[in-house]
């Protein structure tokens, strides 16, 4: 298979959902930043991952649009399952869809806007030629064609660029170099930002450095879901939750600390900044706060009416010299193109994921206060 744009492989064929979007109130909008004209038309890739759908959503239910094309690969997993909610023109399976980009450059019709969030995501994937081939080809190819279609380009690169984060997460830095990412992920990721640079075309379009998201429909991501969604599952199975120990003497077991963000802010944060025209460039997505794992998981024991009880295990000795102890987002550039939508204190966002969805077996666009 030539391209993933999911995190693995998949197939599918194109179809049409018709059916339109219900006009959302007009304070929910205002409270989610960004604004678009009943004239804009949406292609995104990815569209049925963990991100991508909570978007294609927030754009039927915050924005009152279903002008959307979705670009994806089902698979065999239950990612299909995020879709189920959502209103959009097309889906189309994703080799089909660049073999049709290839053949035709309007084949699909014009875009006012492109947001690329499919890639292969796994951090621990090993072979590189694979994730170049999807997560720098592709994108490098749609850029290219979106850039000469006259669409705004927004793009998923990622937090992991940073590598251990020795030499700072700042989005204002240009010497992109200085990064040296752990895994192959990461360097698929750096590599077109590094490409895009190059080319002088950086500034033109939008790189989302993602840092620790959570939030619905990310069930189907396995082991590459959020500590959220394995931690619910297990106390739900045996009571408690397992968590690493620390191999860093600065840090104590559970003291290890991350930026998290709800999936909720990172596509309010997405859409200002595909709204914000002079906006260009890289961009942290994050809370802007480093938490513990032990700050993450006890909202959850509470959400779910649960004693406390966790156990530190060992880390496996592969993932060790790759793990980050410590991140944590700048998001003043992100506030200097005047995003407002604030960020969702920690507690209040687990425990809306857990009771509104986990527990309800609900996905975003279900009506679970969306």
């Amino acid at each position: 298979m030539r391209r993933d744009l999911r995190g693995g492989p998949g197939g599918g064929y194109a179809v049409g959902l018709m059916g339109k979007a219900k006009q959302p109130a007009k304070k929910k909008a205002a409270r989610r930043g960004a604004e678009f004209s009943g004239k804009d038309r949406f292609l995104v890739t990815g569209g049925a991952g963990f991100i991508g759908s909570v978007l294609v959503g927030a754009l039927n239910r915050w924005h009152g649009t279903d002008r959307i094309v979705v670009v994806d690969q089902l698979g065999t997993d239950d990612k299909w399952r995020n879709l189920a909610p959502l209103r959009f023109e097309e889906f189309v399976e994703a080799d089909e869809f660049y073999d049709r980009l290839e053949e035709k450059a309007g084949a699909f019709g014009n875009f006012t806007h492109v947001f690329h969030l499919g890639a292969c995501s796994s951090t621990t994937e090993r072979d590189a030629d694979y994730l170049l081939r999807n997560n720098f080809g592709c994108s490098r190819q749609l850029a290219e064609w979106a850039l000469a279609r006259g669409a705004r380009f927004v793009y998923a690169s990622s937090a992991a660029t940073y590598g251990d984060g020795s030499a700072g997460m700042d989005d204002l830095s240009e010497d992109l170099a200085a990064w040296r990412p752990l895994n192959a992920y990461g360097y698929s990721k750096q590599l077109f930002d590094r490409h895009a640079q190059r080319e002088g075309y950086l500034q033109r379009i939008v790189g989302l450095k993602y840092f620790n998201i959570f939030g619905p429909n990310e069930e189907h991501k396995g082991d590459m879901r959020s500590v959220v969604s394995k931690a619910w599952r297990q106390i739900g199975e045996t009571g408690q939750v397992k968590l690493f120990k620390s191999y860093h003497p600065d840090y104590p077991d559970g003291g290890q600390q991350r930026d998290f963000l709800y999936v909720k802010d990172a596509v309010a944060m997405t859409l200002h900044l595909a709204a914000a025209k002079k906006a260009g460039g890289l961009f942290n997505i994050g809370s802007g706060e480093a938490r513990t794992w032990l700050e993450l998981v006890h909202p959850i024991f509470e959400a779910m009416g649960r004693e406390a009880r966790i156990e530190f295990i060992d880390m496996p000795e592969a993932l060790r010299p790759q793990y980050q102890y410590f991140t944590q987002a700048d998001i003043t550039k992100l506030k200097s193109t005047g995003y407002a939508g604030g960020v969702t204190p920690l507690p209040e966002a687990v425990k809306d994921y857990v009771t509104r969805y986990l527990l309800a077996h609900k996905h975003f666009g279900d009506g679970a206060g969306d």
